[in-house]
């Protein structure tokens, strides 16, 4: 049956006074048992190295573009991550000046405990945007100054010897790639050279550009043999008209004449034709016919020096005219035969056309080929020199870099609650202690203590409540308790607050 809340300080306070012995009593066992757990409890300190992360510096600026330094993402869990590493462990764990000197000499069960433990102990939190701390916690100032310390230099080390490593390694990737793609390039290119010793018919272009220049050649020498074809039959034409032969009445002069006409002639043939010509041939002999005639002519001189009879000679005209005809013919056949060189020559550039489009696919798969290697190559060329820049950076410790920006301090005080706390704690919580106590009894307490239980509970109405009467030998008694437990009290106060200040100033 609950007591009503209304009652229940009523209560609490006859409780307390009907059994002061035992209120002292948990008083001073709550106290006294507080007390004890701030000596018993294992206090930690703790040390922690404050790390600055160094992204901002005057090359990142400079190298824009040219160089890319190494970054990181999340940098208290990738911090955490490589201090939680076996190796890295390990050599804290095996630290002769932390450890003593027979860290080196563990056993691997030994190992693997030292590096659980520290690992347990090891805490990375983040300081901002390019801050972040690691710390450690050990119940020793000491250790945990020297560990922290330590994890602190650790961490500089590896983070630079991961990054030169990283940089170096894909320096070496692309430099390999580039190696690669040179002996692909060469390649390629032997196979080109090979293919177009072996193909010399050319290129499309280059063999259209000349089938088109035969095809010109053809038309016009067609052209020019129709129009010396057209001229010849003007010229035969014309010779029908003329008399080949012409009678001419003789004198000396007249020879004379004939002679220095023919030469003319003879000289104008000589001018286009060798000696061998026919024109040539029969002008000279007609020429020396002349001359034989002019000479009998002036030797017999049947009649006046003047005149020597008449005489049948070719017509002047008509061996100009069948002349020219025999040039225009041999201009013909000069033609036809140009005409058929060039159609067979067209008749070859055409099977060379054939054999180009043959190879054409094979050609184009190599400059294909040859042109993609090569773009790629170029590409690579700038990125192994990005990357040799980058290399360098890291090398030099430019770029990304980190500095400890706090050293790890010895640990005075332990972290988290300290004796005094306890101390303070314990009377508080030894006050309170026979309080709830009796509260929490009071709530679960089946005895009606009060007439509103009655009447809410079993809904009867009470009349008359009869107050508790004690006699005077009972308050006498009552009396003596009370100053005897709060004797006690002061005294069991005062045993604590002496325990408490001796422990805060060291006493024991």
């Amino acid at each position: 049956m609950a007591l009503p809340l209304s009652r229940l300080p009523t209560e609490v306070v006859r409780e307390i006074r009907a059994r002061k012995w035992l209120a002292l009593f948990v008083f001073a066992a709550v106290s006294f048992g507080v007390l004890a757990a701030g000596f018993l409890w294992p206090y930690k300190y703790q040390s922690q190295v404050i790390i600055f992360v160094d992204d901002r510096n005057i090359i990142r600026p400079l190298m824009e573009g040219r160089a890319v330094t190494t970054g990181i993402s999340e940098k208290a869990s990738a911090a955490r991550e490589l201090l939680w590493t076996r190796s890295v462990m390990e050599k804290i764990a095996r630290d002769t000046e932390i450890f003593g000197e027979n860290a080196d000499d563990m056993s691997d069960n030994a190992l693997t405990g030292r590096i659980s433990a520290i690992r347990s102990s090891m805490s990375v939190a983040t300081r901002g945007d390019n801050y972040f701390s690691i710390g450690y916690s050990s119940p020793s100032p000491l250790k945990a100054f020297q560990i922290a310390q330590r994890l602190g230099q650790v961490f500089i080390e590896e983070n630079s010897k991961r990054k030169r490593a990283e940089s170096r390694s894909a320096y070496d990737f692309i430099d390999k790639q580039v190696k690669s793609y040179e002996r692909q390039i060469a390649g390629v290119e032997e196979r080109l050279k090979q293919f177009l010793s072996e193909n010399v018919d050319g290129t499309e272009a280059s063999a259209n550009s000349r089938l088109s220049n035969l095809q010109n050649r053809l038309e016009l020498a067609q052209l020019e043999k129709e129009e010396l074809e057209t001229r010849a039959k003007a010229i035969e034409r014309q010779m029908t008209d003329i008399n080949p032969r012409i009678r001419q009445g003789q004198t000396g002069d007249a020879y004379q004449e004939r002679i220095n006409s023919m030469e003319e002639q003879l000289d104008s043939l000589r001018l286009r034709y060798h000696d061998t010509y026919p024109d040539i041939v029969i002008l000279r002999e007609q020429i020396a016919e002349l001359k034989k005639q002019r000479q009998r002519a002036l030797e017999s001189q049947v009649e006046s020096p003047e005149s020597f009879g008449d005489v049948n000679i070719a017509n002047p005209v008509y061996q100009d005219i069948r002349s020219t005809l025999v040039t225009t013919n041999t201009e013909i056949e000069t033609v036809e035969t140009r005409i058929q060189s060039l159609e067979r020559l067209i008749a070859e550039q055409k099977k060379r056309m054939e054999a180009i489009q043959e190879n054409k696919a094979q050609y184009s798969e190599l400059t294909r080929d040859l042109e993609v290697n090569k773009e790629i190559y170029n590409d690579l060329l700038k990125r192994r020199e990005t990357a040799r820049v980058s290399m360098h950076l890291d090398i030099e410790g430019q770029g990304l870099n980190y500095r400890i920006n706090e050293t790890a301090q010895y640990p005075n005080s332990p972290s988290g609650p300290k004796f005094s706390m306890f101390a303070l704690a314990g009377l508080f919580i030894g006050l309170v202690a026979p309080f709830g106590a009796v509260a929490a009894l009071l709530q679960v307490d089946p005895r009606v203590r009060s007439r509103e239980q009655v009447e809410d509970v079993l809904e009867l109405s009470i009349l008359e409540q009869f107050p508790e009467v004690r006699t005077p030998f009972e308050r006498r008694r009552d009396r003596r308790v009370t100053l005897a437990v709060s004797v006690m009290a002061v005294i069991v106060a005062g045993a604590y607050i002496a325990v408490a200040l001796a422990a805060v100033f060291g006493v024991f």
